[in-house]
């Protein structure tokens, strides 16, 4: 059996670095672009032409950045290059990364605490505000949900108890079949370790689909949208981009599947499940915040 070098490994030179900044910026800007083109506020005529290909090239080339750069950290890793250190740089990475997440969602949950618990009441004229009611919405009524926007549109809220509920059930679950999963993992238990990681990926992405039924009873049925004030932005911004943190972490842990099944994770060497397992349960810690704030409370 290989073990593990003693000194710390150092990788060759890599052009993944610089591509994955050229593919960022590209994404990025090719965003802004698109949302610009489609929202027709481009300070110039024709402005952001170019954003909906620009972003799609973007999306393109991480998707390849991360395909080929992952495959060479793999072969690293199977050719046992990496040393005790080495581990834990990957883990003390991993964990500042989950931290970075744990302040992005921290900042929109903020968003959503600062208007239910200070705009809305100085809308409705409590405390000093009782100008600010006067002058910007004499009619206003303090009310969360906010069902009722500025401009006279009605919108319904989203109810905890259907959809919400399914999903919030499906995430946890799939947290005790992928702490199972792992276990096995750890006691080369193969067969057990198959089974219910396929399960946590079918519960995934159970989740996603369910997640695309309840957008589209929203903005059919409840007409919830978007442009439906403070409370269809704040839950569009808060549930969308915990759906595409979902599917991050169903993709990484689809990897793991196959990975597994071709025989590369052990017993001794298998931090890429660990790291894709601790993501899986922070988009799950994160989801059940969402469930009490967003839909319960």
């Amino acid at each position: 059996m290989a073990t593990k070098p003693t000194q710390y490994y150092v990788p060759d030179a890599s052009p993944w670095p610089v591509i994955t900044a050229a593919a960022l910026f590209i994404l990025f800007y090719g965003a802004a672009s698109f949302i610009q083109q489609e929202s027709g506020s481009g300070i110039v005529q024709n402005e952001g032409t170019y954003g909906k290909p620009m972003f799609m090239i973007g999306v393109l080339a991480v998707l390849a950045m991360m395909f080929f750069w992952f495959r060479d950290t793999i072969k690293e890793s199977l050719a046992h290059k990496n040393s005790n250190q080495m581990d834990v740089s990957y883990r003390m990475g991993m964990l500042w990364f989950i931290f970075s997440e744990v302040m992005f969602f921290g900042a929109f949950f903020g968003a959503l605490f600062y208007v239910r618990l200070l705009v809305i009441p100085w809308l409705g004229g409590a405390g000093e505000e009782a100008m600010t009611h006067e002058l910007l919405w004499p009619s206003f009524q303090p009310m969360w949900p906010l069902e009722i926007t500025p401009s006279g549109e009605t919108t319904q809220a989203m109810p905890a108890w259907g959809l919400p509920l399914i999903n919030t059930i499906l995430l946890v679950t799939s947290s005790v079949t992928l702490t199972i999963a792992h276990h096995a993992l750890i006691n080369n238990e193969r067969g057990k370790l198959k089974l219910n990681l396929f399960l946590t990926l079918v519960l995934g992405f159970s989740f996603l689909a369910l997640q695309i039924e309840e957008y589209i009873h929203a903005y059919r049925d409840l007409g919830l949208t978007l442009g439906s004030g403070i409370y269809g932005s704040t839950f569009f911004m808060l549930t969308g981009f915990h759906g595409m943190h979902v599917t991050i972490g169903a993709i990484m842990l689809t990897v793991m599947f196959f990975r597994i099944l071709k025989g590369h994770l052990t017993p001794s060497n298998h931090f890429a499940f660990e790291a894709a397992a601790w993501y899986w349960h922070f988009v799950d810690v994160v989801w059940i915040f969402l469930f009490i704030c967003v839909y319960w409370l």
